[in-house]
């Protein structure tokens, strides 16, 4: 061949991320890159024995926020234990840059309440060695890791940047506002930045209860932006809307207009909301017909509910906002539970008012219809009669009476279930519609963020598992859930140098052990900066996991080799 091979997997069944049939063989690579898919005669310095075993791209996740630890972590768990080898962050308009030091604080205090990321944890971590977009990138660069990273620009760090207190009031955008925000969209698309975000919904909000600085923003300030990606001739635009300004067809036609000024391609995010249970069947058809149109207007969906995990230990929990339970919450666990437990305490909680002192704006949105106990394997499509609503109708109790029982189990350390979307029939046919449509994109893991109560950057592992193996009807191709989180995400985000296993492409590559491969039940660790606490889910079935060639795991365990980079700007193949 010309050149020294470095590894060689041999003898495994190649899905390799177009949707093609499998297919067994070798694959060779070599500087960093596969040289050959086939039967391969030279031997290389390393090898892995995959028979039995299926060969896959690196899983590209384009919805994470990994925007802080990236600066201090070199191993970006969770996502990078379920086959992820590139992760695209700054998403839902929330990010560190560009920064004024003044505004460092308030910037911490919007990912804080955006994403449930520690804030101590964000205030240790983050070192500040930037004020501009193009800074924060070279920043980036200084740390090797585990998998490839790619940055986008944050609106509200932008709109910050720009307007300072205005923004955070949410005046609208003046003319030269928008023009200083094009200049400096274009500058960071140009430093290699792979996009813009922002956020339309009131649910992001900082943990005082203010709304995120972007959710009023002008159609003219968002035509603006987006002009700025056109000038540099790069960048996608990502959304998260509630798509109630005033309806769904009103503001996806805002949407187009847009995309049809800037000519960026755009992704939103979609889920089944089970207060306007219908919605996302309308935003779904309006994309299908922007996509029919020629815009480049594509739906990313989750393949499961998101769904928070209540507990004593996590960021939330039913009684979270009681007089009572606000005064215990400090406390150490075990000496909450021993609290909980007095008759008294438990009387005073059950009593109390679990909204009036809440800081979590999508309380209001659950039910005991829609929690469940989270048991080990997960059980991500329990049955109706599974709630705590029905549970508590068997017994002749008050659901919270059965909740307030469940969160004491296995010493205050179990978890209540609490599906926020996707799941108001309770059943996962929202998501299996959404996989079927060929313009969405699998993705809202939300790897790096949500840390203490939603446990999602799991998704890549369920969508083969769940609806690849396990679903007992309506399952999909396994090559296609594969080219659903490799070749179609990479592609959508305009990373052409990987997603596929072919000669020229890059070698990041999963092997896996699909009849092993399985979801544990996620744990709480207290691992981040200051101690900060996170979930952590674990799985079990990659034999190996490969980045540009290095394998970076082995049966789940770190080898040491960090050969992950910042990327800048999107890739040719």
């Amino acid at each position: 061949m010309g050149q020294d091979i470095s590894l060689v997997i041999r003898g495994g069944t190649v899905i390799d991320g177009t949707g093609a049939p499998g297919f067994e063989a070798d694959v060779a690579v070599a500087g960093g890159r596969i040289v050959q898919v086939g039967e391969v005669s030279a031997r290389g310095a390393e090898e892995i024995d995959a028979r039995g075993r299926i060969v896959t791209p690196g899983f590209v996740d384009i919805h994470t926020h990994y925007d802080g630890q990236a600066i201090w972590d070199s191993h970006l768990a969770p996502s990078a234990w379920h086959g992820v080898t590139t992760a695209v962050m700054g998403n839902c308009g929330v990010g560190f840059a560009p920064v004024r030091p003044a505004d460092r604080d308030r910037l911490i205090e919007l990912m804080e309440g955006v994403e449930d990321i520690p804030g101590a944890a964000l205030h240790e971590g983050l070192d500040w060695q930037w004020e501009s977009f193009g800074e924060y990138l070279t920043a980036l660069e200084r740390r090797p890791r585990d998998i490839d990273i790619c940055a986008q620009l944050p609106h509200a760090a932008l709109r910050v940047y720009v307007m300072g207190e205005r923004a955070t009031r949410l005046e609208a955008a003046r003319q030269d506002d928008i023009a200083r925000m094009r200049a400096l969209a274009e500058a960071a698309m140009r430093a290699g930045a792979f996009g813009f975000t922002t956020s339309r919904t009131i649910s992001h909000r900082t943990l005082a209860g203010e709304h995120t600085p972007t959710l009023r923003a002008t159609e003219a300030e968002l035509t603006g932006i987006a002009l700025g990606l056109r000038d540099a001739g790069s960048g996608m635009l990502e959304l998260v809307s509630d798509w109630n300004t005033p309806d769904p067809d009103s503001e996806f036609a805002m949407v187009r207009r847009v995309v049809e000024a800037s000519g960026r391609p755009l992704v939103f995010s979609l889920n089944q909301r089970h207060d306007r249970t219908q919605d996302w069947l309308t935003l779904l058809a309006l994309s299908d017909q922007a996509a029919a149109d020629g815009l480049p207007i594509r739906p990313v969906f989750p393949p499961r509910p998101i769904g928070i995990l209540l507990g004593l230990q996590g960021s939330q929990n039913p009684f979270s906002g009681t007089p009572s339970y606000k005064a215990i919450a400090h406390l150490p666990l075990p000496a909450r539970v021993a609290a909980m437990r007095d008759p008294a305490m438990r009387a005073r909680i059950l009593s109390e008012d679990p909204f009036a002192g809440s800081n979590f704006p999508l309380l209001p949105r659950l039910s005991y219809a829609r929690m469940f106990p989270f048991g080990d394997p997960p059980d991500y499509e329990p049955t109706e009669d599974a709630s705590i609503a029905a549970m508590a109708a068997r017994e002749g109790r008050t659901a919270p009476d059965v909740a307030y029982d469940m969160l004491l189990r296995e010493e205050g350390r179990a978890f209540i279930f609490a599906p926020l979307v996707n799941y108001a029939d309770c059943n996962l046919d929202p998501c299996r519609e959404m996989l079927s449509h060929p313009n969405t994109i699998v993705g809202l893991g939300d790897g790096g963020a949500h840390v203490g109560f939603i446990s999602d950057a799991s998704f890549p592992t369920f969508l083969l598992t769940y609806w690849g193996r396990d679903r007992t009807t309506g399952r999909f191709p396994l090559e296609e859930l594969v080219r659903r989180q490799t070749s179609d995400t990479a592609g959508a985000v305009g990373l052409h140098d990987r997603g596929v296993i072919a000669p020229g492409k890059k070698a990041d590559l999963n092997v896996i052990d699909f009849a092993r491969l399985a979801l544990g039940r996620p744990d709480m660790v207290f691992d981040l900066p200051a101690g900060g606490r996170r979930l952590l889910q674990p799985a079990r079935g990659y034999d190996a996991t490969i980045v540009a060639g290095r394998v970076t795991y082995r049966h789940g365990e770190a080898t040491g080799a960090l050969p992950g980079v910042l990327v800048r700007g999107p890739q040719a193949g």
